[in-house]
């Protein structure tokens, strides 16, 4: 008799051709995601980031279809660096301080803007209440203020107000950004041939792949913002004219951090750290200096920068600050990643800060004792 082959369970035979099917459909369902991608990208969640970015780079680069809302932006931006600017007979700087109320250096102010009249004006956005002045250099100087509230929003909101009220005097040219905290550095000469001699803005911005930094990026801003554009970086600027309207004329990138960049949420993301940095990383990544003329020192490792006291302020600590000519980054993962930049000046290697913060109120003395002796050096 013929031996007969050994019968096969039907479910072994089925059971290849099933992990088939699967596998091929699961490649399709992805590849039709990033193809046809949905609005809203907080599906990718449902995966590791390292698991959706490299499968992003696998695949080919399929042109994806511009909103209305992107196409709007990249026309405004496009014009708004291309047109020149009003030239200015009398060009000033804007000083725009946000505050939470007095500003405690004023006298200190007062005695660096002596004799420059016309050359500057000064705005102040103060939260939470009038602030008492001791110069009458800034009396009337307070513009309609919002409730600010840090690291959300609303602090953009309070610079963008700030710039609005400094942009309808066409003679402001340079937009300065400072805290009740900050102090000169120089003579009001200095300062102002270092701005006024140069066509970039000084915004601090560094890619930081730590939880600081990348590490708050939202899948939610997708497809306008992706994580390879996140950028990191402190929020007291310096900026020319062309840039300043540029902040105001952008609704595309702010509505994102509006909606999906804020602290003790999801991914904790801080507004003011973030919007600037990746905006013009974004749209006008050679116009900038990549670090801020505000100096702050961060080698505390806590979450505020070291705080000036009395005691602290003295002329070689401002001489220390002034000399310094490169900045120094740090990335927040394990890793710790020390990045230094030389501070360039129109091609050439110059200090990096033209101010300082932060300074406690009892400081104002010896600072206003250190002024002129450390400024005539």
């Amino acid at each position: 008799m013929t031996a007969m082959p050994p019968m096969r369970h039907r479910g072994a035979a089925k059971k290849p051709m099933w992990i088939i099917v699967l596998l091929s459909l699961v490649c399709v369902a992805l590849m039709g995601a990033y193809v046809y991608p949905p609005r809203r990208y907080s599906a990718c969640y449902f995966f590791a980031s390292s698991v959706c970015t490299p499968f992003k780079d696998w695949l080919p680069n399929v042109a994806r279809e511009r909103t209305d809302e992107e196409i709007v932006s990249s026309v405004v931006t496009r014009d708004l660096l291309a047109m020149p600017m009003p030239v200015s007979k009398n060009p000033k700087i804007a000083f725009m301080f946000l505050t939470p109320g007095s500003l405690p250096f004023e006298k200190l102010w007062e005695k660096f803007l002596q004799g420059q009249d016309g050359r500057y004006n000064i705005y102040i956005h103060a939260s939470r209440e009038k602030p008492v002045h001791s110069s009458s250099l800034f009396v009337g100087r307070e513009i309609r203020s919002e409730k600010v509230v840090w690291g959300r929003i609303s602090m953009v909101d309070a610079e963008r107000r700030l710039l609005a009220n400094a942009l309808e005097d066409v003679d402001n040219q340079f937009f300065v950004l400072l805290s009740d905290s900050c102090v000169p550095l120089h003579t009001f000469d200095y300062m102002y041939n270092y701005l006024m001699g140069t066509n970039v803005s000084f915004i601090d911005c560094f890619l930081d792949p730590g939880p600081h930094g990348t590490g708050r990026y939202s899948m939610e801003m997708l497809p306008e913002i992706e994580q390879r554009d996140f950028r990191k970086g402190a929020q007291w600027f310096a900026i020319t004219r062309r840039h300043a309207l540029l902040i105001l004329a952008d609704n595309l990138y702010y509505n994102k951090f509006k909606l999906y960049c804020k602290p003790a949420e999801g991914r904790n993301c801080i507004a003011d750290e973030h919007y600037l940095p990746t905006l013009f990383n974004m749209v006008d990544p050679g116009g900038i200096a990549n670090w801020s003329v505000t100096h702050v020192d961060w080698s505390e490792g806590k979450w505020h920068p070291r705080s000036y006291r009395a005691a602290d302020v003295t002329y070689g600590l401002l001489k220390n600050i002034t000399s310094v000519n490169e900045t120094f980054h740090i990335t927040s993962d394990d890793k710790k990643v020390v990045t230094v930049t030389p501070c360039m000046w129109n091609g050439t290697k110059r200090p990096c800060y033209l101010f300082a913060r932060k300074f406690y109120p009892e400081a104002l003395n010896n600072l206003l004792k250190l002024f002129s002796s450390h400024t005539s050096a």
